[in-house]
């Protein structure tokens, strides 16, 4: 008799789509980058001086600077941080984690236990909602507008919550390029934010994996560097190299004191995120990292702007989209008669790859017939042709958009 281990698999565990499927002819999900702006030949002579310099060092794990990361590569992370962003603070301040998901994952784990109540923003990253669900955490969306989320919608949560005896352990706030909505916070709403968390006694949990890609690269000041009066122990603060530089990169950081960082070190148990990867990161970003952010967010802006052009000639004005501020997506919304999480399906089979709102909001129902679009790897050609053929499946599938509204073909 033969023993099967799969009688032995734990019940009731997600499960993955086998790999190998065809990727979409128009690809407009995921926090993928243009191939096209990845700084190769800068990235192999980075890699070149580093393995000529530091190859006996990967001999170590945690490449013999302790267990904080890289040290250059936190060096850096600081002194941009400060620059950019206002954030006055040290390397010893930073620790380099594998991408903002371990990030997000770490600081869950610091302060997170099954039953505790959260706040996020009304649409946010989806994959921050499926780590609050898997943990048994529950959460409150708050509103957002142009500005980004509404404190008044914030004041009046926080009130409900401590008159029903919680009190929340975080605000999760993406305020810099906020994803979905592609919104930045306007400084008085961060100290607004601050003054509420201070209030109420809830940490802020800051999010600012898509600050670098700022249309006018003018960065507001980070929520962390605005809470001087409690020396930065209301925030906690991450950030990524995925979007500045390239995703597979898998290198994010996390900032925040030492009485902080002195329980999230022992939890991060993988051994060292890679030692490679770091040193290279921080070989190119020390002359070419400036450089690269701003051809990149020049180049991402104009994708950016195509795709706002193919909505309007394509949906005309049925579709309501704001400009986004910086980053890689736009955030749709349809008429309530499209029901995008059936548009889906539709879509993919003709090769066009779309994330539905519901993915994306606490309240999924209600979103039902928003979409975000990633222009982020697509070519200019490719948004063109998928946002035509999107509006192709829409029209088969729900009517809409009138053929004769659009552009004559």
């Amino acid at each position: 008799m033969t023993f099967d281990y799969t009688t032995t698999i734990r019940p009731n565990l997600p499960v993955s789509p086998k790999p190998g499927g065809q990727v979409p002819a128009f690809n407009f999900v995921g926090g993928n980058m243009d191939p096209a702006l990845i700084p190769v030949d800068d990235l192999i002579a980075a890699f070149t001086s580093v393995i000529e310099r530091e190859g006996p060092s990967l001999a170590f794990y945690n490449t013999g600077t302790g267990p904080l990361g890289y040290r250059p590569l936190r060096e850096f992370v600081a002194k941009t941080l400060k620059k950019k962003a206002a954030m006055d603070i040290s390397a010893d301040e930073v620790l380099i984690v594998s991408g903002s998901l371990q990030a997000l994952d770490l600081i869950n784990q610091l302060i997170l236990k099954p039953g505790d109540t959260v706040i996020i923003e009304e649409a946010t990253y989806g994959g921050a909602m499926s780590r609050l669900d898997a943990l048994g955490v529950s959460y409150e969306g708050v509103a957002l507008n142009e500005g980004g989320i509404c404190m008044t919608a914030l004041a009046d949560t926080l009130e409900r919550l401590k008159d029903n005896g919680v009190t929340p352990k975080y605000i999760y706030t993406i305020p810099t390029v906020q994803n979905p909505t592609g919104t930045i916070m306007p400084l008085d709403r961060r100290n607004r934010m601050l003054e509420l968390a201070d209030k109420y006694g809830v940490a802020i949990f800051e999010d600012d994996c898509y600050a670098d890609l700022i249309w006018n690269e003018k960065r507001p000041p980070a929520i962390y560097s605005l809470d001087a009066a409690n020396e930065g122990r209301t925030v906690l603060y991450c950030g990524s190299f995925s979007k500045s530089v390239a995703p597979a990169f898998r290198l994010g950081y996390i900032v925040a004191d030492w009485a902080a960082l002195k329980h999230i070190v022992p939890m991060k148990t993988d051994g060292g995120t890679s030692a490679l990867s770091q040193m290279v990161m921080a070989e190119f970003c020390q002359t070419k990292f400036a450089s690269h952010v701003s051809e990149s967010t020049a180049s991402l802006k104009e994708k950016h702007d195509v795709m706002l052009e193919a909505l309007a000639v394509e949906f005309g004005t049925i579709v309501e989209v704001q400009p986004a501020e910086g980053g890689i997506f736009l955030w749709i919304k349809l008429p309530d008669t499209v029901d995008t999480s059936v548009l889906f399906p539709a879509a993919g089979a003709e090769g066009v790859a779309i994330n539905p709102g519901s993915e994306w909001t606490v309240d999924g129902p209600a979103n039902k017939n928003k979409m975000r679009l990633c222009f982020g790897s697509a070519s200019k050609d490719e948004i063109c042709a998928g946002v035509a053929k999107l509006a192709e499946v829409c029209h088969r599938e729900f009517g809409i958009p009138l053929r004769s509204g659009n552009v004559q073909r």
